[in-house]
């Protein structure tokens, strides 16, 4: 099981951008998804190299990842 602070939003923008105060971080998109309304945010570094941007998307159970959430699976249901 991840800690919080792994799943948050802050832990995952440490884990893969690694901001510090020379190396500062802008948010530059957030929204919902038109297609289905999952929330996502997009964050962007300027680095002397270029810069570097990256999508993190809000699971249903709370996490943020890289990655989008798994497609709603079409179920039948019956009466």
């Amino acid at each position: 099981m991840k800690n919080s602070s792994e799943q948050s939003l802050r832990g995952q923008i440490e884990k893969w951008l690694a901001p510090s105060p020379s190396i500062p971080l802008h948010v530059t998109r957030f929204s919902r998804a038109a297609r289905n309304g999952k929330r996502y945010v997009c964050v962007e570094t300027s680095l002397p190299a270029g810069n570097r941007a990256l999508f993190f998307f809000r699971h249903p159970d709370g996490c943020w990842c890289v990655f989008p959430p798994a497609a709603d699976i079409p179920r039948l249901h019956f009466i």
